[in-house]
């Protein structure tokens, strides 16, 4: 994140503005000045406040968009996104960030569709362009990544090779075991488990300082509390949960078997964890 005098400058103007007028739109350009110097706590709890006065104020909830993305929310980036194609129409800010929404999450055909069409009315914009390089290559650099060296048995060479094309043997589902290994193996994580919904642990992988038993059941809380009053307010099931604390960041996965909770130290980079660890549930029978 850029930390220089220039946003310093306008923090002071904006903040300024909103002190003289509480209910100014500046609110927005305030909070994504603070997203762009990193401090994402304040900034979220600007622009939350002021969408509070500014419920249809669409440039702010694209400010909240971003500032989800960079948190890791993805799904609350999508809502915040759609919402503000509900109030502006689907404009090009509107539309570029979809496809960044969509590419973080793994989407990348449709992000490659938005793309396409804004690419050929602004073929020279260099956000689009890099923004379509991006979705057009990550894909083959995690197959590139996801496969293993296998190995062949020597073969007669006066016998003829077959020809045609070669039809690949279906893909076999992960084992909660093995999303456990694997994740373990992405720079930055320090545990991963996979526990029951009432919090009880079936197997886990630890590095972590924490306590895994203990880490279970504070997440299994967490977990039920926020299930319970989502269905209440008619919002739907738990997905993902993602939890930045001082010791560290907890992601927790809810599947029909169970929920896998993976715990990741402050210093690495989210958006990479997440993207890698939902790659992962791609292979994994729900």
């Amino acid at each position: 994140m850029l930390n220089t005098p220039d946003i310093d400058e306008r923090i002071e103007k904006c903040q300024q503005i909103l002190d003289r007028d509480p209910n100014s739109q500046i609110f927005a350009a305030l909070a994504e000045a603070y997203r762009k110097k990193g401090d994402l706590d304040k900034s979220f709890r600007i622009c939350k406040n002021g969408l509070r006065v500014h419920p249809s104020y669409g440039s702010a909830h694209l400010v909240m968009a971003k500032i989800n993305l960079d948190r890791g929310l993805y799904d609350w980036a999508e809502i915040e996104v759609k919402r503000a194609s509900e109030i502006d129409g689907h404009t090009r800010a509107v539309d570029l960030l979809q496809a960044e929404v969509h590419i973080y999450r793994g989407e990348f055909n449709p992000a490659i569709k938005i793309l396409k069409r804004l690419h050929q009315f602004d073929p020279n914009n260099q956000r689009i362009t890099k923004l379509l390089d991006i979705a057009q290559k990550l894909p083959a650099e995690q197959v590139a990544a996801m496969d293993t060296p296998q190995s062949h048995e020597a073969t007669d060479e006066s016998e003829p090779t077959p020809v045609g094309p070669v039809v690949p043997e279906p893909q076999k589902a992960l084992e909660p075991r093995e999303i456990i290994e694997r994740a373990v193996a992405v720079a930055g994580i320090d545990g991963a488990l996979f526990m029951k919904r009432e919090g009880l642990v079936v197997d886990s992988q630890w590095t972590s300082k924490l306590d895994v038993t203990m880490c279970g059941a504070c997440m299994a809380d967490v977990s039920e509390h926020l299930s319970r009053e989502l269905v209440k307010n008619s919002f739907g099931k738990v997905g993902t949960i993602l939890i930045e604390a001082g010791g560290g960041i907890f992601y927790q996965v809810h599947s029909e078997k169970g929920i896998f909770v993976f715990v990741a130290n402050t210093r690495a980079n989210l958006g990479s964890i997440r993207m890698k660890i939902d790659n992962l549930f791609g292979m994994f029978t729900k």
